[in-house]
């Protein structure tokens, strides 16, 4: 269990939180909702969802007014929740729980210590999930709206820009190895399953005897995903295959179990597909960072121009 000064290094899938969050437990304890304190397009905000707001700033060390940045935050929360489930760009519960799950495990915690540990902050274990959904979320519907307008070019005209040459990129052929949990049992064995994972690592025969390695052992699968170009490479596979020595890449926990990638195999190409994802790639690479940042803004500005927002 964590000291009330130990660090937590949120790290979550395909999107991270950067913040370093210090636990430091405030007197007293959150307060059942009693009043509105701001009312977005008929969505309510509660004392309640302000005061776990601003513990959770207090866990990230913020600074200034954290009750005028705790409502400004709500409310943007919710004009970019209400954004989401219009254009169906939600993740999945069973995502979030993963993301969750894995910030637990990458500070030493089990699920049910890091709630306790929520808790006694004054958060809540629903409201950080409620926080990891939207930061997983927000970024689909921003990419989704400014990476059409980035570029209409076709690859031809792209090519020709490049000097007339197709770009390269590296082509994988992989199989996915999954140590199932099942969610009844995720807390009990999930460690387990984890070591578990780690030591087949070093036994990989190749991927033509992956069936019949998973086989030996109890409730391992195999996935053949084929050909990945590295631009479609999921951002949360992207380090390990980047760092990967071998045959197989480190172990990950996903809403599935743990797992880890087998590269069957890896070679440099610069075929038409290849040169599509490229030039694709490197358009969405424009919207992030600064981009990114500017484009959320923009996005956020224009929701809140629209919006009917009542504050109390």
């Amino acid at each position: 269990m964590m000291g009330r000064q130990s660090p937590m290094r949120a790290m979550m899938m395909g999107v991270a939180l950067a913040a370093a969050v210090t636990i430091t437990v405030p007197a007293g304890s959150v307060q059942a909702a009693s009043s509105v304190v701001a009312v977005v397009n008929n969505t309510p905000i509660t004392s309640g969802d302000l005061e776990r707001r601003v513990n959770f700033l207090k866990l990230q060390r913020a600074k200034g007014n954290l009750r005028s940045v705790a409502r400004e935050q709500l409310i943007e929360d919710t004009l970019k929740r209400a954004e989401i489930l219009k254009q169906r760009a939600s993740v999945s519960t069973a995502e979030v729980d993963a993301a969750y799950a894995r910030f637990a495990s990458s500070n030493k915690m089990s699920t049910e210590q890091l709630a306790k540990v929520l808790n006694q902050a004054g958060v809540g274990p629903d409201h950080f999930k409620q926080f990891i959904a939207l930061q997983m979320s927000w970024p689909r519907v921003v990419n989704a709206r400014f990476g059409r307008e980035a570029n209409g070019k076709s690859l031809v005209e792209r090519m020709q820009e490049n000097g007339g040459k197709k770009p390269v990129t590296t082509e994988y052929f992989l199989k996915q190895v999954i140590f199932v949990v099942p969610e009844k049992r995720r807390n009990a064995i999930l460690g387990k399953r984890k070591a578990e994972a780690e030591a087949s690592r070093s036994k990989f025969p190749g991927c033509d005897q992956a069936k019949a390695f998973a086989a030996t052992m109890h409730d391992v699968s195999i996935r053949d995903l084929g050909r990945v170009l590295a631009p479609q490479m999921p951002e949360d596979w992207k380090p390990l295959i980047e760092k990967a020595k071998g045959q197989t890449t480190g172990t990950r926990v996903t809403e599935r179990g743990v797992e880890y990638l087998a590269i069957c195999k890896q070679r440099e190409v610069n075929d038409d597909v290849a040169a599509e994802m490229v030039f694709r790639a490197e358009d969405l690479a424009k919207a992030k960072g600064g981009e990114e940042d500017a484009n959320s803004k923009k996005y956020v500005a224009e929701l809140r121009k629209k919006a009917t927002i009542t504050e109390r």
